[in-house]
């Protein structure tokens, strides 16, 4: 019997939904419509409009890092792909799977106006690229890039010419089911040296990354019995959360007192963490101290800080094993979390000084924002001047409840990403906070995005009316900082405008007003924080 035909452009979205995508980003254009039409009216499938291409690669890997699932984003070609550039080192940089579904220009007409040699544009970016072959092999190449994003866990860009979209196949029902999961470090050598750094440590100290997030239960078995305080990079903020011998996070955005800790621990064991800079203070933290670095990824090994021993292994397994071997070998616990103090390590000071009229302190802002908003809030940030006093000072239930796309230095990269968190957690309050430039450069665009959505999403907005970085850099070497500042519209009347609630905020009054209408928000809510250039805190760095 003749299996019947139908358009390419029907059995890719076929195979979009056989995958399991309940929710496809992007943005139409006239190498991806019918596909994305045939998506929703022929597959059941939901598509999240975005105003602009990067905008729905950021919301699919926030999507996908939230949900753990494969996040899925379509778009046209040659300039939509560009647009794209930094989304995708974002994601790549980020180590985050998704699939960006991007059309060609036709293969008979190389002169098109749009043509532009794709499979380069994606190398540079670092996320991976899988060229569509043939019409009839359309459902088993979207099946690779889902596969390769999963193992490689990074985005994979499935080029497909807009000339095969009309092109009648058989639609095949292809996905490929990965068994995925790392193993347990096999004993060795190493493994015995590693458990042997650890026997002689005197205050030893463990350390997890966002490699380490499902590790939880595990590491800090591993810990108490050690007698070990736990601390986390950024990227699993919150992982430790409400146990006695957490410190919070490790590095340059440490607590005076954690900072002391981590000049004091002579053994550092470092779970699904690639030691970059900030998390070692350009390596001035881990000086002097054996370093003990697992993690599953092998490239990630000696990346940062070249490790006294190292495990390739899954963060939890690892931790069980050395717990084996150290009770088999009746190690003692060291004793070092008797000496801490729980209530000074998660602490971070709160600065006094006067703030001038017209302006609000945003230290105390983000204190009094800490204790006000959603607890059980998606927090994501943008990057920038304002964000790490964020990072320090307002705190997530879990990593997962948080999202930071600050890997390539970008800013203007939040509110998409606090879509696509949204999104993904429908149930949950998104809390977004974002400097004056970043939301002028990413955010103002896709604000609209998320009124017609209807998320549940407050979006507090740092503005102090410059590129505040560079304004300090000429203030610190008493240099003329105007060529930073601008004359922003205001942010709050903008949101309005665009269907949302705004609020300026340029005092401790107007906060509480601010805070008093977070309850009955039925549609996006921006807070201004007026903030005085020269009297913003430092990033810590």
């Amino acid at each position: 019997m003749t299996q019947p035909q139908i358009p390419m452009f029907h059995s890719l979205a076929q195979a979009i939904a056989d995958h399991g995508t309940d929710t496809l980003f992007g943005l139409m254009g006239d190498a991806n419509l019918f596909m994305v039409d045939h998506y929703v009216r022929g597959c059941g499938g939901r598509f999240v409009p975005a105003a602009h291409e990067g905008s729905s690669v950021l919301m699919a890997l926030a999507y996908s890092y939230v949900s753990d699932r494969v996040g899925v984003a379509t778009i046209t070609h040659g300039p939509a792909l560009t647009n794209c550039m930094t989304a995708l080192t974002e994601g790549a940089r980020g180590n985050q799977p998704m699939v960006l579904l991007a059309g060609d220009t036709p293969v008979s007409n190389p002169r098109h106006l749009q043509s532009i040699d794709q499979r380069a544009v994606v190398k540079a970016t670092g996320a991976g690229f899988e060229q569509l072959r043939s019409p009839e092999t359309a459902s088993a190449d979207l099946a690779r890039a889902f596969y390769r994003a999963r193992v490689e866990r990074r985005p994979v860009v499935l080029n497909i010419p807009a000339d095969f979209m009309w092109q009648n196949v058989v639609h095949h029902t292809r996905v490929l089911n990965v068994f995925d999961s790392p193993g347990a470090p096999a004993h060795s050598d190493v493994l015995d040296q590693a458990v042997g750094m650890l026997a002689s440590a005197r205050r030893p100290l463990i350390l997890a990354g966002g490699g380490a997030i499902g590790a939880r239960e595990q590491i800090l078995r591993l810990a108490e019995r050690l007698q070990a305080p736990v601390a986390t990079t950024l990227k699993a903020k919150g992982l430790f959360t409400g146990h006695p011998q957490n410190m919070d996070i490790f590095g340059t955005l440490s607590t005076p007192a954690a900072y002391e800790v981590i000049a004091k621990a002579d053994c550092v064991l470092c779970f699904g963490t690639g030691l970059h800079d900030f998390t070692t203070d350009r390596g001035k933290l881990m000086q002097k101290k054996r370093i003990i670095q697992v993690d599953i990824t092998p490239t990630a090994i000696g990346g940062g800080v070249h490790p006294d021993a190292a495990l390739v292994a899954d963060a939890g397994l690892a931790a069980e094993t050395i717990l084996y071997w150290l009770d088999q070998a009746e190690i003692p616990a060291s004793g070092f979390s008797l000496e801490l103090q729980p209530d000074t390590l998660t602490r971070h000071p709160v600065e006094g000084g006067k703030t001038a009229p017209g302006f609000v302190n945003f230290v105390a802002a983000l204190e009094r924002l800490n204790e006000a908003l959603p607890q059980n809030r998606l927090l994501v940030t943008d990057g920038g001047r304002f964000m790490t006093e964020v990072w320090c000072r307002v705190a997530v239930p879990d990593p997962k409840s948080f999202l930071a796309p600050v890997y390539f230095g970008s800013i203007g990269l939040g509110l998409q990403q606090a879509i696509g968190a949204g999104l993904a957690r429908p149930d949950r309050t998104v809390v977004l906070f974002s400097g004056d430039g970043g939301f002028m450069m990413g955010g103002i665009n896709e604000f609209n995005t998320a009124v017609r959505l209807g998320l549940r999403m407050i979006v507090v907005v740092a503005n102090d009316s410059a590129y505040g970085a560079e304004h300090i850099q000429f203030r610190d070497r008493q240099m003329d900082p105007s060529l930073t500042q601008f004359n922003w519209p205001s942010f709050a009347e903008m949101a309005v405008a665009m269907g949302g609630y705004g609020v300026i905020v340029r005092s401790a009054e107007d906060l509480e007003g601010a805070i008093a209408k977070i309850e009955g928000a039925n549609r996006p809510l921006l807070i201004e924080l007026c903030l005085d250039p020269e009297n913003v805190p430092r990033m810590r760095a």
